[in-house]
């Protein structure tokens, strides 16, 4: 027997077959394999599903990350990133290729880990999300603080013993762990839960946010580095204070945050004002607003004393008055003068006088009456009431003020650069000034009558001390004054006056150009 037969009863395997076995060997072989390299041709499909390939110097494999997979991996892949995987060998029958379907994924080192994170805050920073102007401003005079951190570490008892020194409110502790896997998730879960308390319900909503967690490696910092982290605070509307690391660690959520804190402490600082100093600011306040009241009242009573001392005392104004009725009293006869006649007289008008004063009397006593009718405890009491109404005001108006004591201190901060803006204003305006006035004395100059004087001439002056404007209005053998620059003489005019002279002859005109002669063909249209 031969080989070739032999080779005639060996079995035949179709491709499918042989696909098939060569596929189930390398998934018993490799059925657990740990391969490290480099990411590329990485495509994010729309089922869900990530195909990439893993490449060193040397070779590269495909591999395959299935959707339910995608989720649970530590990182997100990219191209040019360095990964150890783990997953199982198997082949694509249909094109005869062989590839890794990958179950878990992480950077290779620390330098890696770093280049994934350059290129997500670049990422981050093109959408926006760094951006200034997109930052809350904090609260003045927060009343609840809400804190997101490890409940057993010692940066909650340092927040809350450096809250409790500064100012009196309500913390809310929101127990998280800060480090591993689960860290991202729940620090995301909480700034989603203080965000969702309603107003006014059974739990309060805290005024400002503080995320806080003490010192470590870059791994152990790591979960503060996740995207959805950050676009979880940069959707928040409260506002938050990140205070990850001791100063010198950065993360990613210190971007993204509304306040950057470099140690827990100092977020609590940063949270809340000191309450003595606010007291002590509303005190003073209190102080300047009195010696500013005193200082109302006294010119008042300033200009009352002034204006008093300009009127005439009472007693200057009735003794004209006291001295006529004298003159009058004694111009009239005593009463044993007065005949029988007089002395009815006299008596008829004593009556009628007691008469007028009763009537007098009455018609003050019933004015008295309509004013003592809208005299009632009810007026009283509204104008009691009306006044501690403004008493209350007034201390409303001091509480207002004593929390707006804050930013008027900023703004007087800035009084500095306003003075500034003020001084270079005024020595713009007062530049333009100077050279609007010297302009003016320019033109005072040119209009001053007496300036020719200086070139030699002289005004002419008539007897009458009027100004002679031309020959004609001077007759022959009248008088007139010549003032010159330095003195005056007088001359009699001759009467003979000089031939005017010709007048000039007006130009001549230009002679026309001569119109060029007209071309043989057709020329330029422009």
């Amino acid at each position: 027997m031969t080989d070739a037969d032999l080779d005639s009863n060996a079995p035949a395997y179709s491709v499918s077959e042989l696909a098939f076995a060569l596929k189930r060997t390398l998934e018993d072989r490799y059925s657990f394999v740990r391969l490290r390299g480099e990411l590329s041709k990485v495509t994010h499909h729309g089922n869900g599903h990530v195909y990439l390939t893993i490449k060193d110097d040397k070779a590269a494999i495909d591999g395959v990350v299935w959707k339910g997979n995608v989720r649970q991996l530590g990182i997100r892949p990219e191209h040019g990133l360095e990964v150890i995987v783990t997953g199982k060998i198997t082949t694509y029958p249909a094109g005869s290729r062989y590839q890794i379907v990958i179950e878990t994924m992480e950077a290779a080192g620390v330098g890696a880990l770093l280049a994934q994170l350059e290129r997500l805050k670049a990422k981050l920073n093109a959408e926006g999300l760094f951006a200034a102007d997109r930052k809350r401003p904090l609260p003045s005079m927060p009343a609840v603080v809400g804190v997101i951190t490890s409940p057993t570490g010692a940066v909650i008892r340092d927040i809350l013993h450096r809250i409790r020194d500064r100012w009196p409110c309500q913390v809310l502790v929101w127990p998280v762990v800060v480090q591993g896997d689960a860290a991202a998730g729940q620090v995301c879960a909480a700034i989603r839960g203080f965000n969702a308390i309603v107003p006014g319900g059974p739990v309060p909503r805290p005024d400002i946010l503080i995320v806080a967690r003490g010192g470590g490696s870059v791994e152990d910092l790591w979960a503060f580095n996740d995207e959805t982290l950050a676009r979880t605070v940069a959707e928040g509307t409260i506002p938050l204070i990140s205070a990850v690391g001791h100063e010198t660690d950065t993360t990613l959520i210190d971007f993204v945050s509304d306040r950057r804190a470099p140690t827990p402490t100092a977020a609590a600082e940063m949270a809340t004002p000191v309450l003595s100093e606010l007291k002590a600011l509303v005190a003073d306040y209190d102080r300047r607003l009195s010696n500013c009241g005193g200082r109302a009242i006294e010119e008042r009573r300033t200009r009352l004393v002034s204006a008093a001392r300009g009127l005439p005392r009472p007693a200057d104004l009735l003794a004209l008055a006291q001295q006529r009725l004298d003159l009058a009293v004694r111009g009239l006869p005593r009463l044993d003068d007065l005949t029988a006649p007089a002395q009815r007289r006299f008596d008829q008008v004593a009556a009628r006088l007691d008469a007028a004063l009763q009537r007098n009397t009455d018609i003050h006593a019933r004015d008295l009456l309509k004013v003592t009718a809208r005299l009632s405890p009810d007026t009283l009491h509204r104008q009691r009431v009306e006044a501690g109404r403004r008493t209350v005001d007034l201390g409303r108006r001091l509480d207002l003020a004593a929390r707006r004591a804050p930013e008027r201190i900023a703004q007087h901060a800035r009084l500095p650069a306003l003075q500034d803006r003020l001084n270079a204003c005024a020595h713009r305006r007062l530049e333009r000034e100077a050279d609007r006035l010297a302009g003016l004395e320019k033109l005072r100059q040119s209009l001053n009558p007496e300036r020719p004087l200086e070139l030699g001439f002289a005004l002419v002056r008539k007897v009458d001390g009027t100004l002679a404007r031309s020959a004609a209005e001077l007759a022959g053998g009248e008088r007139v004054n010549l003032k010159f620059k330095h003195g005056d003489r007088d001359a009699v005019i001759d009467g003979q006056g000089a031939e005017p002279a010709p007048p000039p002859a007006p130009p001549r005109p230009a002679p026309k150009p001569k119109a060029p002669p007209p071309p043989s063909g057709q020329g330029s249209l422009f």
